[in-house]
């Protein structure tokens, strides 16, 4: 075969320019606030919205070798944390440029290889000082919700953001007549440090459909009532609340029945008033400006939280999670479900009227529901040889005769739903919809397991194994309603909604009117659930807001004025010993400076500083500050403890409400070991060979003259 060898120019690296202007796309998707991208299909003239790193990559054409590098290694992050993508793929930038600068000072490539691979693994050794446990995060998140007085106006109206936050309703009960008389909220003005919300975690849920909009209290003839940075210090004082999504009159609820059950874990006497022992003030933590997911990340943390106590385990079970995205709802919509809720036809949103406050018999198929379908490790006879794989002689009466029997065998059985984990035959469908039973199809492996626990149901891979011991009872049905307690019914597509009797699974309903930000959104909710799930797993969280990345600069500028040899590598020894000391100082500075750049594009990402320059010179203060303290690590703590390590002094909306922010552990630091490992491996390559039937293709591009023929 015909092979073009291109050479890699060492002070030019070709590969690591790739590797810069593909990652040079996603600077905007750094920090809380991040600038969202439209992906536009030429083929079909369709746009996606996008705002990760991961579905960046998988939207642009990675034909070259180095693409494919970097595509793997973003899909590696996404498959094992689903979150440090944006991180990695901003450091393989940064830090390829800096490796490149490196080259260009004629510094040898495994001098670059060894100091900055050993300078990475002492800075992630250095940052370890920083974690938290989880346990003292909760504690110290929960804490700072109880203040010895409340945020009030000077007529006694509570602030509206404690009516917004889940946890604060918990403080409220349940039931209210609808004819009591009520108070007006009005916005909480903000006064004193006990309204400082650097000290305390809020949750600003004001975007999600109707709020709480009237409030009383019962049996309390002072004046203090909940804030929005907390609650009073004489633990919750029995109010009552109406016209609310959450609680309602169990005349007048406005969910089904069966959500009762559900909605217990929202509310009640017994609830916990800090929010699942600190999980809800945890997440809004993790969310990093992502306060869409966090109310739905409550609510299942809510739900989840009695067993969880039970079992003595305060993980979040993600097999217990699915999502479903309902297109032509307002995002106010968006809820958390007990059981499946699924998108369905018109014809079978009929079936599911017709089953309606019925139990039914549940079958479970394990692989597609058609006539061709083999399980997988299937063998075919090897003596047999086929000529024709369908053969249909008669017009399809033998497509015919399969799907009568097949439906013959659901309906002596007496089957009402069928969840398939794989495909469905259009025809089968169709055949089922007319003997009215109700088949799913493109079900999620975890769904059909929750069914299968919770009816007793045995999944089966074909139809022909079916047998009285694999039928399940106990499931229902019924159409999906929004939190006016009213069906919603969308024309092409219906959400209905499938459970059972002690179901262990959750729905994320996903609303929105806009079929662009669909998968957004998704994306936005496994991301925040991931980080907490990760979080609770590794026991430890680091400081956010750049605080990590700080240490790690401070660090970097203590290990360069440090006398020594930079490495162990045997090729670094070989090293004439008066460049060492020099190649030292230039490639970790080099490899803080990727750190830098990380800082100073959040802090303009974030609105806290007009431009990179003065972002770099906010870091350079910062830095100093910390020398001079003694303790680099001691001085990062406590400005964390205060409301943030990089509090910028321009920042032109001084009186905005701060978050503490919180990041994950393994998922950072894996985050920089892989961008580092990316471009330290490209670094190493000095030849690119392709192979194949492309000598014209190459001859006619502007690149013919680098490559040689072999």
């Amino acid at each position: 075969l015909p092979m073009a060898f291109r050479n890699v120019n060492a002070r030019r690296h070709i590969g690591l320019q790739q590797l810069s202007s593909l990652a040079s796309t996603g600077k905007t998707f750094l920090g809380p606030m991040k600038s969202h991208k439209f992906i536009v299909d030429e083929t079909t003239n369709q746009s996606t919205l996008i705002c990760s790193a991961a579905r960046l990559i998988e939207s642009l054409d990675l034909t070259s070798a180095v693409g494919q590098l970097f595509n793997e290694t973003i899909q590696a992050q996404k498959k094992e944390f689903k979150t440090g993508t944006s991180t990695l793929l901003f450091l393989v930038g940064a830090w390829s440029n800096a490796v490149v600068e490196c080259l260009q000072q004629n510094i040898p490539v495994p001098a670059i290889v060894s100091v900055m691979s050993e300078g990475l693994n002492s800075c992630c050794e250095r940052i370890q000082c920083l974690q938290i446990s989880i346990h003292d995060v909760k504690r110290e998140l929960c804490s700072s919700r109880v203040k010895p007085k409340a945020c009030e106006s000077k007529t006694g109206q509570v602030g509206r953001d404690s009516l917004t936050d889940p946890w604060n309703l918990l403080c409220f009960q349940r039931d209210i007549s609808a004819t009591e008389e009520v108070i007006p909220i009005n916005s909480c003005s903000l006064q004193g440090d006990d309204c400082n919300f650097n000290k305390c975690l809020v949750s600003p849920l004001t975007g999600f459909g109707s709020v709480a909009s009237v409030v009383k209290a019962v049996g309390d003839k002072s004046s203090s009532g909940l804030s929005g940075s907390g609650v009073t210090a004489s633990s919750c004082i029995t109010r009552k609340l109406t016209h609310s999504r959450h609680f309602s009159t169990p005349g007048k609820r406005c969910f089904s029945s069966q959500q009762g059950n559900f909605q217990r874990y929202l509310s009640g006497p017994s609830a916990d008033t800090c929010g699942c022992s600190g999980l809800g003030h945890l997440a809004m933590a993790l969310s990093h400006g992502n306060q869409t997911s966090v109310k739905l990340l409550q609510s299942i943390a809510a739900y989840q939280q009695e067993r969880a106590e039970c079992s003595g385990s305060s993980q979040i079970d993600i097999t217990e999670i699915v999502t479903c995205c309902v297109l032509g709802l307002p995002e106010g919509y968006s809820c958390v479900s007990p059981g499946f809720v699924t998108l369905v036809s018109p014809e079978q949103a009929a079936v599911v009227r017709h089953f309606a406050d019925k139990p039914l018999r549940i079958l479970l198929m394990d692989g597609d529901l058609s006539k061709q379908y083999r399980h997988l490790g299937f063998n075919r006879p090897c003596n047999v040889r086929t000529i024709l794989e369908h053969p249909s002689p008669q017009g399809g009466r033998a497509g015919d005769a399969w799907l009568s029997r097949m439906s013959d065998i659901l309906i002596s059985f007496e089957v009402n739903l069928v969840l398939v984990k794989g495909n469905v035959c259009k025809n089968f469908m169709e055949r089922c919809i007319a003997s009215r039973i109700l088949v799913i199809g493109c079900v999620a492996r975890d769904v059909v397991r929750a069914f299968e626990a919770a009816t007793g149901a045995q999944a089966v891979t074909y139809l022909s194994q079916l047998n009285a011991s694999c039928i399940g009872n106990g499931a229902w049905a019924e159409l999906w309603k929004g939190g006016d307690g009213r069906a919603v019914d969308l024309g092409e597509l219906m959400p209905a909604r499938i459970s059972a009797g002690g179901i262990r699974l959750l729905t994320a309903v996903l609303t929105t009117a806009l079929p662009s930000k669909a998968q957004l959104l998704e994306d936005q909710f496994w991301t925040l659930l991931y980080r907490l799930h990760h979080a609770l797993k590794d026991g430890k969280v680091f400081p956010g807001g750049g605080a990590v990345e700080l240490l790690c600069l401070s660090h970097i500028q203590a290990l360069a004025e440090q006398p020594g040899r930079p490495g162990n590598d045997k090729a670094v020894r070989e090293l004439p010993s008066p460049w060492l000391a020099e190649y030292k100082s230039v490639v970790l500075q080099a490899l803080g400076s990727g750190w830098k750049q990380y800082l100073s594009v959040v802090l303009c990402n974030t609105a806290k500083a007009s431009s990179e320059l003065e972002a770099g010179a906010a870091v350079d203060h910062h830095l100093q500050k910390a020398a001079a303290c003694g303790s680099p690590s001691a001085y990062i703590l406590e400005e964390f403890r205060r409301g943030g390590v990089l509090r910028g002094g321009s920042d032109p909306f001084p009186d905005r409400v701060t978050v503490k922010v919180c990041d994950n552990v393994a998922a950072k630091t894996e985050a920089w070991r892989r961008a580092l490992d990316l471009v330290l491996l490209v670094l190493q390559t000095d030849a690119e060979i392709i192979t194949g039937l492309r000598r014209n293709q190459i001859l006619n591009s502007p690149l013919s003259s680098e490559f040689m023929f072999l």
